[in-house]
């Protein structure tokens, strides 16, 4: 067989040092790859696109806001306008929806495993939970009883904590399963575990290890998704919700080994389905600026409407779509009211 190219040779070694781990064995490396990867290492401790992203957001929003101090000390008025929060205070722009029964049991779970705080509840004249909210750290989980039109859909969700080790143990004695425990081996770099609550959602616990957050800080509270044909879900969030790729690895054959999104002020994950970690379709609340513009563009990048956008009643302009993985997307702008 001929040698492989330097570039073939440089392009595997590099992906296998994004995800810890040793490339294949050459059988006559180009004498160009060693002093290639040095190079390689050293440039991979420098800041990280999520804090160059990050950065970038930061000094946006700050020049917007100087904008808008301006217009407004001019007396238009329209920056005042323009700036109106489209977000509910409390929730970031994406906060995963776990539908589970019973709702009241899980949301023990979450109290005793994560800290979690309940910030509201509202019940049903039955009894079971129509809609919670529950705090973990500065981000949040929406939480309702599985019914007839929404059954329960178990969830991923990657959880940065201040001790992942305590936060582990803490959700076996809650009646978790463990997938395995923290450790510093996990291809991220950081020190990371996970567990498999008794409702059937999948908890990463982890905490930074070898790099630095950026000036947004670290969101608390991240949904991750599993999926066949990862690579698709990228653009279909891109041109949905303007989302942004901040972190992307891949094969050479082109699979996502692991990718961050950013919509607005916040992240999710996605990967390529693979060993225990299979597609779990879920719910998703994520709020945009406008929410019938992201909903005719959710349409046209392949969703299928659940609901069509409308004023609810607790003040949001609210749409669902579904998207071609089966997840659903609950869209909303908050009004303000």
């Amino acid at each position: 067989m001929a040698n492989r190219s330097l570039a073939l040779q440089f392009d595997e070694a590099v992906q296998a040092m994004l995800v810890s781990l040793q490339p294949r064995p050459e059988k006559a490396p180009d004498r160009e790859l060693a002093p290639l990867m040095r190079v390689a290492q050293v440039l991979r401790e420098l800041p990280r696109q999520e804090f160059r992203a990050a950065l970038k957001s930061d000094l946006q929003r700050r020049a917007s806001m100087s904008e808008g101090k301006a217009a407004s000390a001019a007396g238009t008025g329209e920056a005042k306008a323009k700036t109106v929060q489209y977000q509910r205070p409390g929730l970031t722009a994406i906060t995963p929806c776990i539908i589970v029964r019973p709702a009241a049991q899980f949301i023990e779970f979450l109290k005793s495993s994560f800290d979690g705080v309940e910030r509201m509840r509202m019940p049903t004249p039955e009894g079971s939970i129509m809609h919670a909210e529950v705090e973990i750290g500065n981000g949040a989980i929406e939480v309702s009883d599985g019914n007839e039109q929404y059954p329960t859909a178990p969830a991923a969700v990657h959880l940065y904590v201040d001790d992942p080790d305590a936060t582990y143990a803490r959700t076996l004695q809650a009646g978790a399963t463990s997938f395995y425990a923290p450790t510093d081996d996990h291809p991220s770099g950081d020190h990371w575990g996970a567990v498999k609550d008794p409702f059937g959602n999948h908890w990463y616990i982890a905490k930074p290890r070898g790099w630095t957050p950026g000036p947004e800080g670290l969101r608390s509270v991240q949904p991750y998704l599993h999926l066949r044909g990862a690579d698709k879900m990228i653009p279909f969030m891109e041109t949905a919700f303007g989302a942004e790729c901040i972190g992307l690895h891949k094969s050479p054959e082109g699979i996502v080994h692991h990718a961050t999104i950013r919509i607005g002020n916040a992240t999710l994950e996605i990967d390529e389905a693979h060993g225990e970690f299979q597609p779990m379709p879920c719910h998703l609340h994520v709020y945009v600026p406008d929410a019938d513009a992201a909903y005719a563009r959710s349409l046209q990048a392949g969703a299928t409407s659940i609901d069509e956008p409308r004023n609810a009643p607790y003040g949001d302009r609210a749409a669902g779509v579904k998207d071609a993985w089966g997840n659903s997307w609950f869209i909303a702008t908050f009004l303000g009211q």
